[in-house]
C-alpha cells in the first residue's frame, strides 16, 4: 500500500489523541525502553577485550624543523649582554663598583679615575643609581649613572644623567640634565610598634612619613597620642629618573592626599592650589585649613620630659615654676619653627645655652633653648616649619633636649594648649566648586589606597 500524506495523517492521528489522554503511560514506556538499553548496555560491555592483552607496536618517526640550521647560527652569532644595577656607597672605587656589578673591563675602570666627567660618579655624596650593560666576558659595554642634579638650584626638579658609552674602540662620557617625573603611588599601614615601623612596613619613603606627620601635627601629638591599632592611607608623588624612582634625598615628591585614624578619630587631609595658581596648602575635606598658626610641636619626633608645671630643677636642687616644655631628643636633631615669625635674637644666654626666640604675630613669642647649633639670625624671617637650629645639652642642662616656652604679651603659657586653640583658615568661597572636584577625585584615591592595609605601596 502506498503511504501517502493523508493516509500517514489518518494513521498516526489515534496514536496522538492517546498520548494527549495519557501522557504518564508514554512517560513510563519510554523510560522502560531506555532503561532496557542500559541493562543491555551493561550486560555487553564486560564482553569487550582487555586493552591490556591486545598488541602494541611503537613508531618512532624523525620530526623535520624548516630552518632548524639557520636558527642556531644565527643564536651562535647573537652578542650576548648582561644588565645589571646598584646604588654606590661611601668610600666606593671603580673596582669595588665594578666587583659588585660583574664588570672585568681594566679599562673601564681608569677611564673612571681619569676622566673629568666619569670622576664625578664618586664624588660628593653616595646612593647615585648605576646600570652597566656588559659583554659576556664581563667587557663593559654601556654604563648609566642617575643622580641629584650637579646645580643644586635644579636639585628639586631635575637630575644629572652620566653616560658612558664605547665607540670607535674608546670610551666617551657625556653628562646630561633631565627633569624628574612624578609618578602617583598609594600606601596606608597599621600602627603597632611605632609610625616608622609602620610606613617603612609599608614602603613609604621616609620624606613622604615625615610631610604626613608635618600634616597632621597641628591636630595629632605623635608624641603622646598615637594609639596601636591607628591607620593610615596616604596618596604621594615620587619623583622618578628615567622611570626609576630617585634613591636620594635631595628631591622629593609631596603627599596629595592622606587620612589618619587615630583612637577611633578619622583626620583627613588633602594638597589644593587654588585655580589662580596661587600658593598651595593642605585642607581638610570640609574646606578648613590644616595649617594652624602653630606646630603641635618643634620636633618631629621626640618625647616629653617635662610639662608645664612645677618640678624640682635638677641643677639648682629645688623646686620651683617650669615655664615650658622639655623634650628628649638626640644631639643634632632638627628643632623647626612652630609658627611664622621673625628672629627676635640668636646667641647664647646663661641657663639657656644657646638659644633662639622667635617673634609672632598677636604679640606671641617661642624660644628654644640649650641648642647644639643655631641656624638663623637676628631679623630674619622664618617659616612654619623651618629649621632654625639643633638639639643640644648647652646651658644648665644634663643631657640633651629641647627646652621650648610659648610667651603671649610677655606671660608664660603652657605651649601644649596654645597650639591646640590655634586658629585656621577656611577655603575661599570663590574656589570652593574646584575645591570640591578635587576632593571627590581625593577621596577615590584614598579609598584605594585603604584596600592596601598591610600590603607594600603601589603605583596607581
Amino acid at each position: 500500500m502506498e503511504l501517502t500524506p493523508n493516509t500517514a495523517k489518518r494513521l498516526l492521528t489515534p496514536l496522538n489523541d492517546w498520548a494527549r489522554r495519557h501522557p504518564r503511560r508514554l512517560t513510563a514506556g519510554v523510560v522502560a525502553l531506555l532503561g532496557s538499553f542500559a541493562v543491555t548496555a551493561f550486560g555487553i560491555a564486560p564482553l569487550a577485550p582487555d586493552a591490556a592483552e591486545l598488541p602494541r607496536r611503537l613508531v618512532t618517526e624523525e620530526l623535520q624543523v624548516p630552518g632548524l640550521d639557520r636558527q642556531i647560527e644565527a643564536l651562535a652569532e647573537h652578542t650576548l649582554e648582561l644588565s645589571r644595577s646598584d646604588l654606590t656607597r661611601p668610600g666606593d672605587s671603580a673596582a669595588s663598583l665594578f666587583s659588585r656589578l660583574g664588570v672585568s673591563d681594566p679599562e673601564a675602570a681608569a677611564h673612571l679615575r681619569s676622566d673629568r666627567d666619569a670622576r664625578r660618579l664618586f664624588e660628593g655624596r653616595a646612593r647615585k643609581m648605576v646600570t652597566v650593560r656588559t659583554a659576556s666576558d664581563g667587557t663593559l659595554t654601556e654604563l648609566v649613572a642617575r643622580f641629584a642634579a650637579l646645580d643644586s638650584a635644579q636639585a628639586a626638579s631635575h637630575f644629572t644623567r652620566l653616560t658612558i658609552r664605547r665607540a670607535d674602540g674608546r670610551l666617551h662620557s657625556t653628562l646630561e640634565t633631565a627633569p624628574l617625573l612624578p609618578q602617583v603611588r598609594l600606601g596606608s599601614g597599621t600602627i603597632r610598634s611605632s609610625l616608622w615601623a609602620a610606613t617603612d612596613e609599608a614602603r613609604l619613603p621616609d620624606t613622604i612619613a615625615t610631610q604626613l606627620v608635618e600634616i597632621f601635627s597641628g591636630d595629632l601629638d605623635f608624641h603622646r597620642q598615637l594609639r596601636k591599632g591607628d591607620t593610615f592611607s596616604v596618596v604621594y608623588q615620587t619623583l622618578t629618573a628615567d622611570d626609576q624612582p630617585i634613591a636620594w634625598d635631595d628631591a622629593t615628591g609631596r603627599v596629595v592626599a592622606a587620612e589618619f585614624v587615630n583612637n577611633g578619630k578619622a583626620l583627613q587631609a588633602l594638597w589644593y592650589q587654588d585655580s589662580r595658581g596661587g600658593k598651595g596648602a593642605y585642607y581638610g575635606f570640609d574646606g578648613e585649613s590644616r595649617r594652624r598658626a602653630f606646630l603641635a610641636s618643634p620636633l618631629a619626633f621626640s618625647r616629653i620630659t617635662s610639662g608645664f608645671a612645677m618640678r624640682f630643677h635638677p641643677i639648682l636642687q629645688n623646686w620651683r615654676a617650669h615655664n615650658g616644655v622639655d623634650y628628649a631628643a638626640p644631639t643634632g636633631t632638627p628643632v623647626r619653627a612652630v609658627g611664622d615669625g621673625v628672629v627676635e635674637s640668636a646667641g647664647r644666654m646663661n641657663g639657656y645655652g644657646n638659644v633662639v626666640q622667635l617673634r609672632h604675630a598677636g604679640d606671641r613669642t617661642t624660644v628654644y633653648a640649650h641648642l647644639s647649633r643655631i641656624d638663623v639670625r637676628p631679623g630674619q624671617r622664618i617659616e612654619q616649619g623651618q629649621h632654625i637650629g639643633a638639639v643640644g645639652a648647652t646651658g644648665w642642662a644634663t643631657g640633651p633636649h629641647l627646652h621650648f616656652e610659648f610667651r603671649v604679651r610677655g606671660q608664660f603659657q603652657d605651649p601644649l594648649k596654645v597650639v591646640r586653640s590655634a586658629e585656621a583658615v577656611r577655603i575661599d568661597d570663590t574656589e570652593r566648586r574646584f575645591f570640591q572636584q578635587t576632593a571627590a577625585v581625593a577621596r577615590q584615591r584614598l579609598e584605594a589606597a585603604e584596600t592596601l592595609l598591610g600590603q607594600r605601596s603601589d603605583i596607581e
